[in-house]
């Protein structure tokens, strides 16, 4: 079951053991789903006024591709990010931004500009993020992705239990993470559905994500729209959101706290309603049968 032990994503404390849904927004050109969509500034605003609309508690920003595509250097990557945090911090002082790098030079230039969370979608490549997060105080996202850089596709990935190497990789980050000095509160772990994984690999994580919730760190899930949901279901990137949302409600009702997505108001009625059905969410109302 989820804890209900404080969650400190920067200057935001969640103590109640909500669920979070967290909208992405991709300062990239060439974004796996959205293809540019909100790589021009205005238009990235707008999408994060829409999510804040729509239901979302945190905002994902990235500005590299996870995919092979075009060299991105940190130069760039800060030149994309940077300046676009510091105003949707202007505009939105209360919002919970996260900035989605693997860098600890980037992670040093946006946490200056007010982020909160770092997620690291690469599972520790750069030793030093956790130092970055310690020192601004920021949280952090501890992936599992298998031992591959940045960046790259899986490959006849092995293991002789993905749920034991993703947990054994999430604990030993989140380790390192408290012996640098970011607080438990602000330590978050994520198994990275096909990050490093085959699909067979992402559907046995999700049938077992209750064995990480059950460490006690609260669980992130990035599941929208992923290859291994269309691959279970034959569907082309555009067509995955009902396959989607069944496993966001598989993970809801596993006890995951954070649910990374491109569709927020769905996200966001199907999480809540699996949190109802599971006991840890009141209805809005229920006057049925009580007029």
């Amino acid at each position: 079951m989820p804890t209900d032990r404080p969650l400190r994503l920067g200057r935001r404390v969640f103590d109640d053991g909500q669920p979070l849904v967290m909208a992405i927004v991709n300062r990239t050109p060439d974004s796996f789903y959205d293809r540019g969509a909100t790589y021009a500034e205005d238009a990235a605003l707008d999408r994060i006024a829409q999510a804040i609309e729509e239901g979302a508690d945190i905002v994902d920003i990235g500005g590299v591709k996870a995919g092979y595509g075009p060299e991105v250097d940190a130069a760039e990557e800060i030149r994309r990010v940077a300046s676009f945090v510091a105003r949707v911090r202007g505009d939105h002082p209360d919002l919970v931004i996260s900035v989605d790098t693997w860098r600890a030079e980037v992670g040093r230039v946006v946490c200056g500009e007010g982020v909160d969370l770092l997620n690291d979608a690469w599972g520790g490549h750069d030793p030093g993020l956790v130092d970055v997060a310690a020192e601004f105080g920021a949280a952090i996202v501890c992936t599992h992705t298998g031992g591959l850089r940045p960046r790259t596709d899986p490959h006849r990935m092995e293991y002789d239990d993905v749920v034991a190497a993703a947990l054994e990789a999430t604990l030993g980050y989140a380790e390192r993470a408290r012996a640098a000095g970011v607080p438990e509160a602000s330590i978050v772990i994520d198994p990275a559905h096909d990050f490093g994984k085959n699909t067979h690999h992402s559907l046995e994580l999700t049938r077992r994500l209750g064995e990480m919730v059950a460490t006690g760190w609260p669980v992130l899930v990035s599941l929208s729209n992923k290859d291994f949901v269309g691959e279970t279901l034959g569907r082309p990137t555009a067509e995955r959101l009902p396959g989607t949302l069944a496993a966001t409600a598989a993970c809801a009702l596993a006890g995951a706290r954070i649910f990374r997505a491109h569709q927020v108001r769905e996200t966001r009625d199907v999480v809540d309603m699996a949190y109802a059905i599971a006991g840890r969410r009141l209805p809005e109302r229920a006057i049925r049968g009580l007029a």
